[in-house]
């Protein structure tokens, strides 16, 4: 059952909403504002639903997750405007056709992030939970959103970490900045913060880290360096996509944390699948065994 855990679709009425906003995140047609980054002109083909259910097809998926693009900060805005747009996203992706299915992304705005969305969400058949790393950066992080994993947990259901938004780039900084310092910072502090903090709270959540964790994995030799005792330790519960790495990235993180643990996701549109010349028994491990493993029972 070929997998890609990791795709982006914005449903019409998700767009449509972003249209109607007058400060950021919001679309001015198709050009897409955000706080941290230039401005950038989508492509409409990117969201046609029939072209976008074809091409996964055509790529021999049998399932393909979509995210909520979490840098556009919509689970950080006040509940008042977050909640709508959370809501046309879900119902949007929910109805999507097959080989589609949603990551469930909660409001995170509130005083006390609720539980009770996220488990509503993941009964309706959401894969599981996806949260931006920006909210699991640190131990405080990782407790106030201690409710949301509890319900993924119960419910074994896992855990997807996204980058989240940027903050604004250095003067004169040239479009890729933001998907090369910022959003890998994010995940290399949340992969610690997780093993620091996040795994004894949640011995049994498995966790997946968008785009190999940043590489965060090959630094095994310098937490050992500076104190870390578990330097060898895998986690059988822990599991990193792909997106926008190729083989190189990924054969470096596999001798890190073994085949197990990596699974393909392409970050669609906004990156081709590129599949890692690791031989066909690897192949089937990124694309079938490893995603059945992370997402457990449908």
């Amino acid at each position: 059952m070929p997998c890609d855990v990791h795709q982006h679709v914005w449903p019409p009425q998700f767009t449509d909403l972003l249209r109607t906003r007058r400060t950021p995140p919001r679309l001015d047609g198709w050009t897409l504002h955000l706080p941290g980054e230039p401005p950038y002109a989508v492509d409409p083909a990117d969201h046609d639903l029939t072209a976008r259910t074809e091409l996964a097809r055509s790529d021999g998926l049998d399932r393909a997750l979509i995210c909520l693009s979490s840098p556009l900060g919509v689970e950080f805005l006040p509940p008042a405007e977050a909640v709508p747009l959370l809501d046309a996203f879900h119902e949007g992706a929910l109805a999507l056709p097959a080989p589609f299915g949603v990551w469930a992304a909660p409001c995170l705005s509130a005083r006390t992030p609720g539980p009770a969305s996220v488990a509503r969400l993941l009964r309706r058949g959401c894969a599981g939970l996806q949260l931006p790393a920006t909210a699991l950066l640190d131990a405080t992080g990782w407790s106030r959103c201690a409710p949301l994993l509890d319900a993924a947990e119960d419910l074994d259901r896992p855990l997807f970490v996204h980058p989240g938004p940027a903050p604004p780039a250095p003067p004169g900084s040239p479009p890729w900045w933001p998907a090369l310092a910022p959003y890998l910072q994010q995940l290399h502090a949340a992969w610690f913060a997780f093993r620091a903090f996040g795994r004894p709270r949640h011995p049994r959540l498995r966790v997946c880290f968008a785009a190999l964790a940043g590489l965060a994995p090959l630094h095994g030799e310098r937490l050992a360096a500076r104190g870390g005792r578990d330097r060898g330790r895998v986690d059988p519960g822990v599991f990193y996509d792909t997106s926008s790495y190729g083989t190189r990235a990924v054969d470096a993180v596999v001798r890190a944390v073994g085949i197990d643990a990596v699974v393909s996701g392409s970050d669609r549109p906004y990156a081709v699948p590129d599949v890692p010349d690791l031989g066909a028994a690897a192949v089937h491990a990124l694309r079938t065994a490893n995603p059945a493993r992370l997402l457990g029972p449908a």
